[in-house]
């Protein structure tokens, strides 16, 4: 699977004025911490990417200085500088030696809050470049306006004040693109076009909330508003009995058995901008049936299984402790073990859970008191498809 984010932090921010003149746009500080930490921080909560590249042009060096070699979550960031202007396409062909065969692209200075997973499964296709990502519906003149037919990129139009979709800034793409460009200094809007023309970009719209920084009364905007739109509610899923089936112990990936729809179920809540987060009693690592290393390898099973369908858990927590155990070690209680709400509570100080809208899925009268304890609606899953059983509970985050 795709495992290479790029983006490009090159741009010049003149309309900015003096805010960008001594920091590069994407460093520019809102709500308190650079835009681009936001970016790290979506890209690196699904798990899949290994690798964030940096296309640095103006003040290139304080980029490098602040990020280059840097690790974000399970990722490794490196900087490509330019030594003079090449534009966002001669940005890209500069780097040509360190992409991958198929890579995220995404703008520096913008953000869309969507199931990023939605737009890398699956592959691209042989007759595709290029996935594009649409903000379905937005109004504004400096945005590029985009035709769909079907799947497929029909044109890109010019920025015109109207409403519509539009070019979110964000790609899947294949390195051949690069076959496409002009020389450098050059645009990659212009390589684009091209491939629309032909049929190779294909598109997927969303509805999540859209931010650029790119003018002083965006930027302004984005201050109060990017923090408070990107704290989210949660799902947590009790795992054995609601993910998967509970025969006992389940500690071994080849008797991991998913429940009808539970993937599906994940996925909902992710393209509903809920945090994801499950929470499960592993007493058995008390009673020394199994061992903690067991425990993270049929998790790290689940997000692989869960990315096939673009789904991801945003964290696994689990409570080992039991007070009966055999295992000195865990032979104790514990305020993360259910009915306790310790583990939902770590989540909520640890991410900016929503805790009104937020809601637990669990099969045991346990998990249910533990959401209670937690403040949040507990729902209790007495079979059938998991997917059907959560869809109504969701109230998807639509946002302008």
């Amino acid at each position: 699977m795709l495992s290479q984010a790029v983006i490009l932090v090159g741009g010049l921010g003149t309309r900015l004025g003096v805010r960008a003149a001594t920091t590069p746009k994407p460093l520019i500080e809102v709500g308190g911490r650079p835009f681009l930490e936001y970016l790290f921080d979506e890209l690196t909560r699904y798990g899949v990417v290994r690798s964030i590249v940096l296309l640095a042009g103006h003040l290139g060096a304080r980029v490098a200085e602040r990020y280059a070699g840097k690790p974000w979550r399970s990722a490794r960031i490196s900087v490509v500088q330019e030594a003079s202007p090449l534009g966002t396409g001669g940005a890209l062909s500069n780097a040509r030696d360190l992409l991958e065969r198929e890579f995220l692209l995404l703008n520096g200075d913008s953000f869309l809050d969507f199931n990023l997973l939605d737009l890398v499964v699956p592959p691209l296709g042989s007759m595709t470049l290029v996935r594009m990502a649409v903000k379905r519906e937005h109004r504004g003149e400096r945005y590029g306006r985009v035709i769909i037919e079907g799947d497929r990129l029909a044109r890109l139009l010019p920025p015109a004040d109207a409403s519509g979709p539009i070019n979110a800034g964000v790609y899947v793409m294949r390195r051949e693109v690069l076959d496409w460009l002009p020389e450098a200094p050059c645009s990659l809007e212009a390589a684009l076009a091209r491939l629309a023309e032909r049929g190779l970009i294909s598109a997927r719209a969303y509805d999540g909330y859209f931010i650029d920084i790119g003018v002083p009364a965006h930027l302004d905007r984005a201050q109060l508003e990017l923090p408070r739109r990107l704290r989210r509610p949660a799902v947590f899923f009790d795992r054995d009995g609601v993910l998967n089936e509970d025969r006992g112990y389940v500690h071994r990936v080849e008797d991991v058995h998913w429940i009808d729809g539970a993937r599906a179920a994940v996925k909902c809540a992710n393209d509903g901008g809920y945090w994801v987060f499950v929470v499960s009693n592993q007493a058995g690592v008390a009673r020394g049936l199994y061992g903690i290393d067991a425990v993270e390898r049929v998790h790290a099973w689940m997000s692989e299984q869960l990315a096939e369908v673009g789904a991801h858990v945003d964290a696994f927590q689990y409570c080992p402790f039991h007070e009966a155990g055999s295992v000195a070690q865990y032979r104790r209680a514990s305020d993360r073990r259910k009915p306790a709400p310790g583990m939902l509570l770590d989540c909520m100080a640890a991410w900016p859970v929503e805790a009104g809208p937020s809601l637990l899925i669990g099969d045991k009268a346990s998990d249910l008191a533990a959401a209670a304890a937690a403040g949040i609606n507990g729902h209790l899953f007495a079979g059938g498809n998991l997917a059907d059983f959560l869809a109504p509970l969701i109230v998807k985050r639509l946002v302008a």
